[in-house]
């Protein structure tokens, strides 16, 4: 009982497994889905960009008087920072003119972090310091105090990432840890700042199941911008990434991704780990797409550090994908030569076996000549008895030389359907290297490949039929009354019929016959099988008799 316990519940615990991959696997390529939309409506999102830019801009010329005009520059400032770090400075300069001329301390502040945290968006590290550290944290008005240490936490990790020697990344590391402690203590808890922050720490730690839990109780209980929701998708990608989960990290920077492009931001970090984490999964053509579109928009940004990110990985991706496309390239070329080759002696063996039929048509009639001659000339029997003789050996040669013919004819029709159906397989992978919807839809459809076998079919019943007219009465001859063929369609062959109408034409070989009529080896035994158990006399020598139909009288 024990043991049926212990099967029963490894049996459930692989069938939850397998129910929530799957479910995993759906959630991903939709999400891929909806990512490739988001990218094909980028204009869409971009011209509402501007449209927010332009409405600023009109707020800015608009306010009457420096606190107005102050708060102005403030929202152009947070609107561009992210989207172009160049006019995201140059109205950093502006607000601190402003400032200056007001005389007002905290406008001064204000703007000088401004300043500091737009150099720190661009890679000017040490700029950024000098200006933060020349501000006293006494100094610091409270509600600038959490602006002010995000600052200090942010380039610290900075030049964290991008020290060489270990002793500056354990500085920095450490220096960074501390300002983020601050800038907990001086967030209220439950506001989106604080939770990202904690979760942050979580993660640093090495406690990212924590990370997890905090983050996914926020999305679930509060409202949220979608920028907002591409920074937390992204801090849980981390966090599954160091817990060992790569579908959930590659779900959340999915989101991630969607949700900064949605925000037409160009400062992001997303979808470029999306692109390396497709890299290594071969995904070679997304990961190269992504990476592009990530590099032209961190150049538009002119954001410093997410170019030296990507410029890190993408001659890499480069590489492979060009070595790709030329491997699709030269595959293409050689089916291309293959299938030529193929048409080619397609042709030739069709005007051989027309060459042929020809012949074979001649000799008939030079039969029924004869044997026209030979009812009217009862007296000359003996004198023709021989060249009677002689013309029968030729009609059964030249009968063998037909069915030879047409064996190797069905034989390479049906190696040039297959070659055909390869050939559409293979074009069908180029697709996903950038080719058009309608290609795609042209390509997959197998509907030409079964008109072509439909019409292969009827042309090799028509033509069996009348090469060998009386071929199902003869083979019901040798079977019992209670198995006899009634064909469904006079001057068809069902499937048996005609996997003994190749037998009679010398395909015996059950590989073959399968890949003629497009069955399984085991369908071909089965029919083989079941006829046989039909015959009228020994089973055994049914398909030794069915190759003798058509030879006596002739």
């Amino acid at each position: 009982m024990k043991k049926l316990l212990n099967k029963l519940s490894i049996f459930l615990f692989l069938t939850v497994y397998v129910g929530a991959m799957a479910s995993t696997n759906v959630t991903i390529d939709s999400l891929m889905i909806e990512l490739n939309k988001t990218i094909d409506n980028r204009e869409i999102y971009l011209s509402q960009k501007e449209n927010r830019l332009k409405a600023l801009r009109q707020a800015l010329v608009s306010a009457h008087d420096d606190e107005s005009r102050f708060i102005a520059m403030g929202d152009l400032l947070d609107e561009f920072r992210p989207y172009n770090t160049d006019s995201a400075f140059a109205y950093c300069q502006m607000r601190e003119n402003l400032a200056k001329r007001t005389g007002n301390q905290q406008f001064i502040i204000n703007a000088q972090l401004n300043t500091a945290n737009v150099l720190g968006s661009i890679g000017m590290y040490k700029e950024a310091l000098d200006i933060i550290d020349a501000i006293p944290n006494s100094h610091v008005p409270e509600y600038l105090l959490p602006y002010y240490y995000y600052i200090k936490r942010t380039v610290a990790s900075y030049l964290c990432d991008f020290s060489v020697r270990q002793e500056d990344k354990d500085k920095y590391y450490t220096i960074s840890g501390t300002y983020q402690d601050s800038l907990l203590s001086l967030c209220p808890k439950g506001t989106l700042s604080y939770i990202i922050n904690k979760a942050d720490k979580y993660n640093r730690i090495g406690e990212c199941h924590k990370s997890v839990e905090i983050l996914e109780e926020y999305l679930a209980n509060n409202e949220y911008t979608t920028h907002d929701r591409a920074i937390c998708a992204n801090t849980l990608a981390w966090a599954y990434e160091r817990l060992g989960d790569a579908d959930k990290q590659k779900e959340n920077l999915l989101i991630s991704s969607i949700a900064d492009l949605q925000s037409s931001v160009r400062e992001y970090v997303s979808l470029r780990q999306l692109a390396v984490l497709l890299f290594k999964d071969g995904d070679i053509d997304n990961a190269h797409k992504f990476l592009q579109i990530a590099m032209d928009d961190a150049q538009k940004c002119n954001a410093r550090l997410r170019i030296l990110e990507i410029n890190d990985i993408f001659p890499i991706v480069n590489s492979t994908f060009v070595q790709t496309i030329q491997s699709k390239k030269k595959q293409q070329k050689l089916s291309i030569i293959i299938i030529s080759i193929l048409v080619l002696f397609l042709i030739a063996t069709s005007w051989l076996i027309w060459k042929q039929m020809k012949k074979t048509s001649r000799a008939y009639e030079e039969t029924r000549t004869a044997n026209g001659q030979l009812k009217n000339l009862n007296a000359e029997l003996v004198d023709f008895n021989n060249r009677l003789t002689d013309a029968n050996h030729a009609i059964a040669e030249n009968s063998r030389i037909k069915e030879e013919y047409i064996a190797q004819y069905m034989d390479q029709c049906s190696l040039y359907i297959e070659k055909i159906d390869a050939y559409r397989k293979s074009l069908n992978k180029l697709l996903s290297a950038g080719k058009t919807d309608e290609l795609k839809k042209m390509l997959r459809t197998t509907d030409l490949m079964d008109e072509e076998l439909e019409s292969f079919y009827r042309n090799f019943d028509i033509t069996f039929l009348k090469l060998f007219p009386t071929f199902v009465d003869d083979f019901n001859k040798l079977l019992s009354p209670e198995g006899q063929i009634i064909l469904k369609k006079e001057g068809r062959l069902n499937t048996e019929l005609r996997i003994f109408a190749l037998i009679k034409l010398g395909i015996s070989d059950s590989v073959k016959i399968a890949r003629f009529l497009r069955y399984s080896v085991t369908t071909i035994y089965n029919y083989r099988t079941k006829t046989r158990n039909k015959a009228a006399g020994n089973r055994n020598e049914l398909e030794k008799k069915v190759m003798e139909i058509g030879r006596q009288g002739m």
